[in-house]
């Protein structure tokens, strides 16, 4: 099957090549930004007087057309930017560079923007959203401070995952079935201080998308989305120093030609200082806490011809958080890309990437008699190798491959010889993950276009390590041991993806695709919100591949000469090996076979999605509705009946408005609500030994309190010239005080012990900040 499928796709995208294969010569080049030098990702190239031939630069700034001998006024059009247009004579291939100049201070664009004004419109695919980094300080958020990830939780089918967290749900997917990418490496925990940050730093970010319906070929691993972001390559023209000083974290970035025009870096840094300030407390358990987090990114690139351009990116983030020298915990990411952009010839393009990305965390528990740490992680080497030919105006063919290794520590405990406890560890889990992805995208005429993919993904399970046979009451029955470099056990999966998208007219489309992925990587936690400690497993002999196949549906609609749109969309998930706990279940056990505390069934998620949009003007913003259901099947969990999973939520609304009151003043505010989300409250209790038991029923029967919420900002501009600005950003969170539930727990009554009684835990109310930013251009 595997084999029929991918000769198919392979004759269909070869007939594509030899149908389109009608021009005589190739224009092509990088675009960039004149100012800066930053090469820029989905510019819109036009031809004079040919309506609906054209294409849009690729994530490396690289574009290609092909067209009849002939001479041509090609436009060069991206959102913020003035249009450029340049006259070619294509008797011949040739290579055209362009340098666009920034528009932006006549154009005011909404945060979410396409990259063409009608791109929700022409592209094949749907549930794609942008985020132009530039613009995320419009939205006010918790602490103030600017943050990509919780800008996407503001439209529809995105949710977040609890009160202020990072961690967010798509169409009905838990938080670990996002991919989240940071110049092609996986980061693991994309969250600081408990989930209220994000670990990106909006100024080293250049560009953010996340595909939430059928994402391309080249992207894999997770049921849900991808997020994948890209980090500036840097100002090789002169050095710029920016920053801000807010109340809870500073920031600073700096940037500049290391050769000018041809090399450059980047230097970004922020770090949170609320345990300064626990330094100037009375109490000596206070001063010798700790909390706060850091983090950096770096990149470098060079220009090494007019072909090749070579770059090194890395971030490094770390989390900690102590307690008097008694406790500590600490946690953080790193990753690192050695990216090489070939361009082979007016067609072909090459981008190979190597990567490795590391998330650890580690407990620290220090008394008289004890001194012990507890250390986990999960580590990845990484080789991707991604073929892009530009066959003709209509056609892009992409392929390639993606090799993945790897290393689980699930938890090792290390105790000092006067601790009670001994030294002990959990076996290290092993895994190399291969892909194959082929994927094209058509536009077989102005009104029809096409985009069909295949990813065959092998996952394979090495030793060395021992490995369990479960009886049907998840009992080991037998253990096998494998040495190290032995192979277990492989996984083999197709996944197809298409997409198709018709034009009616010029502002109207209709959009459907199908669409499946495979997830290998497991994260297994009891908490809503984002848990550092949390811990990844990978499928093995008993854990299976999870599987979801998703169909979608949707129509879009511009008015106004593309400054409205409107869309709906619906789509329907079935999911396959889902993953829940044995009642009582102990994730955080000593016991090696985690599998014994683990259940798997089905899953489905179902939905509509709403999106009205005013992109241009003073006053822009959208409005977003989501009505949903996610929901479980699994054998042992409420009698094999179907329940709602954690993540379930029937409506979920968002409202955005920002307004250019002037030239120095701008304002905002946010409105959101969600139904609270499923969760499992006791039913009834019972007393051993005169000590309360709660006793449980139905799995996730009961719902959190609906939530609400109101949110402002204003940003007033103190100096903006050619070479300075600086700017005061005001917010206001939450800003009718509305006390939402966080947690409720349950306990006896102080006043009458017979008596049970809920206790909500509310984290925020009327939380203002301020912040300074600044710019040395």
């Amino acid at each position: 099957m595997l084999k029929k499928h991918a000769l198919l796709l392979f004759l269909f995208l070869i007939l594509m090549v030899r149908v389109s294969a009608q021009g005589k010569a190739t224009v092509s080049g990088t675009i960039k930004d004149r100012a800066t030098g930053e090469t820029l990702i989905g510019v819109n190239i036009s031809i004079q007087g040919l309506s609906g031939i054209g294409v849009i630069s690729n994530e490396y700034g690289f574009y290609s057309l092909t067209l009849p001998s002939g001479r041509y006024n090609l436009y060069f059009s991206y959102v913020g930017y003035k249009t450029d247009t340049v006259a070619v004579n294509l008797s011949a291939s040739q290579m055209v560079n362009v340098s666009l100049v920034s528009g932006s201070k006549q154009l005011q664009e909404i945060v979410v923007s396409a990259v063409r004004k009608n791109e929700n419109i022409r592209s094949a695919q749907s549930g794609i959203e942008r985020i132009d980094p530039k613009e995320v300080s419009n939205i006010p958020v918790l602490f103030g401070e600017k943050d990509i990830v919780k800008t996407f939780q503001l439209l529809p089918g995105v949710q977040s995952a609890s009160e202020g967290s990072s961690g967010f749900y798509v169409r009905g997917g838990s938080s670990d079935q996002n991919l989240i990418l940071l110049d092609e490496a996986p980061v693991y925990n994309a969250s600081h201080l408990l989930g209220f940050f994000s670990t990106f730093n909006s100024d080293a970010v250049k560009d953010a998308v996340l595909y939430k319906g059928t994402q391309p070929a080249q992207y894999g691993g997770r049921l849900a989305s991808v997020l994948d972001i890209k980090m500036n390559d840097g100002n090789d023209k002169h050095y710029s120093v920016g920053g801000g000083i807010g109340l809870v974290s500073s920031k600073l970035n700096i940037e500049g030609p290391i050769i000018k025009n041809r090399a450059s870096f980047l230097i970004t840094a922020r770090r949170t200082y609320a345990d300064l300030f626990l330094k100037l407390s009375n109490k000596s358990s206070l001063r010798n806490s700790k909390l706060y987090f850091y983090d950096l990114n770096a990149k470098l690139n060079f220009k090494i011809s007019d072909k090749d351009r070579l770059y090194f990116s890395g971030y490094l983030g770390r989390d900690v958080l102590g307690v008097n020298n008694t406790f500590g915990i600490d946690w953080g990411n790193y990753t690192a890309t050695l990216r090489w952009n070939h361009i082979m010839n007016d067609k072909f393009f090459s981008n190979t990437s190597l990567l490795t990305s590391k998330y650890d965390y580690r407990v620290r528990i220090t008394n008289s008699t004890q001194d012990i740490t507890l250390l986990s992680s999960i580590k990845d080497y990484n080789l991707k190798q991604e073929f892009s030919y530009f066959a003709s105006p209509s056609l892009t063919i992409k392929t390639g491959f993606n090799s993945i290794y790897h290393t689980i520590v699930p938890g090792k405990l290390e105790a000092s010889s006067s601790s009670s406890v001994k030294d002990n560890s959990l076996q290290d889990r092993y895994s190399l993950e291969n892909a194959l992805f082929l994927t094209g995208d058509w536009k077989i005429s102005s009104r029809l276009n096409l985009n069909g993919g295949l990813r065959a993904t092998g996952f394979s399970i090495l030793g060395s390590g021992d490995f369990y046979t479960l009886d049907a009451n998840r009992n080991i029955l037998d253990t096998t041991s494998y040495k190290s470099g032995q192979m277990v056990k492989t996984y083999f999966n197709l996944e197809p993806r298409f997409t198709a998208s018709y034009t009616f007219t010029p502002s109207t489309s209709i959009k459907a695709s199908v669409t499946r992925n495979v997830q290998n990587l497991h994260l297994l936690s009891n908490s809503t919100s984002t848990n550092p400690t949390d811990k990844w497993v990978a499928s093995d002999n008993i854990i299976k591949p999870e599987i979801s196949d998703q169909v979608s549906f949707g129509v879009f609609k511009n008015f106004a000469e593309n400054q409205y749109e409107v869309s709906v969309e619906t789509y329907y998930k079935r999911m396959q090996n889902q993953i829940d706990y044995i009642d009582g279940a102990d994730l955080q056990s000593s016991n090696n076979a985690i599998e014994t505390e683990l259940l798997f069934g089905r899953g489905r998620a179902y939905g509509v999605e709403f999106l009205a949009k005013k992109k241009y003007g003073r006053f822009t913003g959208w409005v977003g509705y989501t009505l949903s259901r996610t929901e479980k099947q699994i054998n042992g969990i409420n009698s094999d009946k179907w329940y709602p999973a954690t993540q379930d939520r029937t409506h979920d609304v968002s409202v955005v408005l920002m307004f250019n009151a002037s030239a120095r003043w701008s304002f905002s505010a946010t409105w959101v609500y969600f139904t609270g989300n499923a969760v499992s409250f006791p039913s009834g209790k019972y007393y051993i030994n005169n000590q309360v038991v709660f006793y449980y029923t139905e799995r996730n029967g009961y719902r959190m309190p609906a939530y609400h919420r109101l949110d402002l900002g204003a940003t007033w501009k103190l100096r903006d010239t050619k070479t300075y600005s600086s700017e005061l950003a005001f917010s206001l969170y939450n800003a009718y005080g509305r006390e939402n539930a966080y947690s409720i727990n349950f306990q006896q009554s102080d006043t009458d012990p017979e008596k049970t009684v809920a206790v909500q835990t509310t984290l925020f109310r009327f939380v203002p900040s301020i912040s300074w930013n600044f710019k040395f251009k």
